[in-house]
């Protein structure tokens, strides 16, 4: 999306972090791309076309696989290739915090020291996300 300059880096990053600070599926995060985009494709239609596009597969695959689910799921073979796919996905992940989000916002030791804070309180102090987030976002302004 950005380097076609469909969205802008910044646009990306907002939509990534707002995504990251709201629980619940990045999926949605298609239809914020397709309402930042510019015109013929981007605005409401975009937006509503995109997130209707990203559930089309999962509803299909669902609805494909839902009357044969229990005995799939017994299979050996599919109880690893679900394995594998869970640690695709967290490698997904893993790579998206990496570039652009790492690359792009941690450029001091102060800024490593902050987002290690934030996670000290989400994981081990067990904070909220969005007071976590309104603290990161204060202590960032702060910093700047």
């Amino acid at each position: 999306m950005v380097p076609p300059g469909w969205v802008s880096n910044d646009a990306f990053l907002a939509g990534y972090g707002a995504a990251q600070a709201v629980p619940g599926p990045l999926f949605t995060f298609a239809a914020y791309l397709g309402a930042t985009m510019p015109a013929p494709l981007g605005g409401w239609v975009g937006g509503l076309a995109l997130l209707v596009v990203i559930f089309i597969p999962a509803f299909l695959l669902v609805a494909g696989a839902l009357p044969f689910w229990e005995a799939m799921r017994q299979r050996d073979g599919v109880q690893r290739a679900m394995g594998g796919i869970n640690a695709a996905v967290v490698g997904v992940l893993g790579a998206a915090l990496y570039d652009p989000v790492w690359t792009s916002a941690i450029h001091s030791r102060a800024d490593f020291g902050l987002a290690l804070a934030a996670f000290g309180l989400l994981v081990y102090a067990k904070v909220s996300p969005l007071i976590v987030v309104a603290l990161s976002a204060l202590a960032g302004w702060l910093l700047a």
